[in-house]
């Protein structure tokens, strides 16, 4: 059975899901972020959902600000003139009013990606792969005004490969979420919504720059999760001298017996850096591949060691 929806979302991770929803059901309304300004001549840029909605000549509407009543109220008479009957949000970027949750006849459901309630919030890819996880997946549950606290409607979990990274990890969880979405809508009467535990609930927040530090106290292992979970941003970085050392590529390198955590310890014959990693018993290093000094082009770990530095520095 074919649904009238509404579609809120923003980014390209969410661009599986309106494709999915054109080719399924009758998309009758896409609602995306407002246009920015962006580049060096800050000219206004729209999400690639809007600029996807455009090009499929769908009603679009980019309301700055949802819990404004002044822009809310017309997009809610946009949408019962419309007969929208269900809401599906994927990355929209704003909390959905409780008025707009209530208004459409099966409400809005949201494909989140992770397994709630385990990280809920604005970035679960990145801290999954942060923390280390090894699977991860997707969430349709029935949004309401909590923080992805909203039942559970449906659940598919992803094995992560090893080495992937959030760039590579999005794009599968962006496909997943297209497919759990229109499952979701086939089976919406026959869905019986699953309370989350809130016992077993963890955050994922915005990632902020500092969130790409190297951390050298730090295993080795722990190291290399953060750098995969902080790509494409803010990406990895340390400290030499006061001056921000971009690290483009990074590995796990082998168990060491001395040194203290970010020294540089040697260089690799195919051109890394040994630094190393952990504190005390953790004795393991990081293999520096590509840095990249400030206002600089990027360049192999050993060609900026010869330029700046020398075995034995520190790195913070």
């Amino acid at each position: 059975m074919k649904r009238r929806v509404a579609f809120f979302g923003s980014p390209s991770y969410a661009l599986p899901c309106l494709e999915a929803l054109w080719s399924h059901h009758l998309l009758a309304a896409v609602i995306s972020q407002p246009d920015q300004p962006q580049g060096r001549g800050l000219a206004l840029r729209s999400p690639p959902v809007a600029e996807r909605a455009r090009a499929l000549g769908l009603p679009l509407f980019q309301p700055s600000k949802l819990r404004d009543p002044a822009q809310l109220e017309p997009l809610l008479a946009e949408l019962a003139g419309l007969q929208v009957e269900v809401g599906v949000t994927c990355a929209y970027g704003q909390i959905l009013p409780k008025k707009l949750l209530s208004a459409l006849p099966y409400g809005v459901i949201n494909a989140h990606a992770s397994l709630l309630p385990r990280y809920r919030g604005a970035a679960p890819i990145q801290w999954a792969l942060i923390r280390g996880e090894r699977v991860s997946g997707v969430t349709l549950m029935q949004t309401e005004p909590g923080l992805d606290s909203g039942p559970v409607l449906l659940q598919r979990a992803l094995a992560i490969p090893e080495g992937w990274d959030a760039v590579e990890l999005s794009e599968a969880l962006a496909q997943l979420s297209a497919e759990l979405v229109i499952a979701g809508l086939d089976q919406l009467d026959a869905l019986t919504p699953t309370p989350q535990d809130p016992q077993l609930a963890s955050l994922a927040p915005k990632l902020s720059r500092e969130d790409g530090r190297i951390r050298w106290e730090e295993s080795a292992e722990q190291i290399v999760n953060r750098h995969r979970g902080v790509q494409p941003w803010p990406g990895s970085f340390t400290f030499w001298r006061g001056q921000r050392l971009k690290v483009a590529q990074l590995r796990a390198g082998p168990e060491v017996g001395l040194g203290e955590s970010g020294e540089v310890l040697a260089v690799r014959s195919a051109g890394g850096v040994l630094v190393r990693a952990g504190t005390g018993n953790a004795a393991g290093s990081v293999e520096l591949l590509a840095v990249q000094p400030e206002s600089r082009s990027a360049t192999s770990a050993a060609e900026w060691l010869r330029s700046h530095g020398a075995i034995g520095i520190r790195l913070g």
